[in-house]
């Protein structure tokens, strides 16, 4: 019973992971900055999770730099635009944000659902 509670729990905590993950890419999704790696303008750097299995059961999750983070994207009229007119903005895709934000739901539900039945 202990190790169905702690790996539900494990879980519970990957599933934050990913929902944290997504809010900030989402929330950052229309930034930009220079592309110029120099610059103190940098642009922010897209997130994704990182999930192991852990060595008494359970998951492990990191919320890690998405490869890669950041994109061109044309915008001329941006303070941050280099000599072609574009900046940096971050490799976020939206629908799958929500595709990730939809996991984590399923996966929330899913641990309670363990911790209702080991409790």
């Amino acid at each position: 019973m202990i190790g169905a509670i702690s790996t539900a729990l494990t879980g519970l905590v990957a599933a934050s992971k990913r929902v944290e993950a997504s809010a900030s890419n989402i929330a950052n999704a229309s930034s930009a900055g220079s592309l110029d790696p120099s610059s103190p303008n940098q642009p922010y750097q897209a997130l994704t999770t990182s999930q192991t299995s852990t060595e008494f059961g359970g998951t492990s999750a990191t919320n890690i730099p998405k490869s890669p983070g950041i994109v061109n994207a044309y915008a001329p009229d941006s303070p941050f635009a280099n000599a072609d007119g574009e900046v940096g903005v971050p490799n976020v895709d939206l629908a799958e944000e929500a595709v990730n934000l939809k996991l984590a739901e399923i996966s929330y539900k899913a641990n309670i659902s363990v911790l209702k039945t080991a409790g």
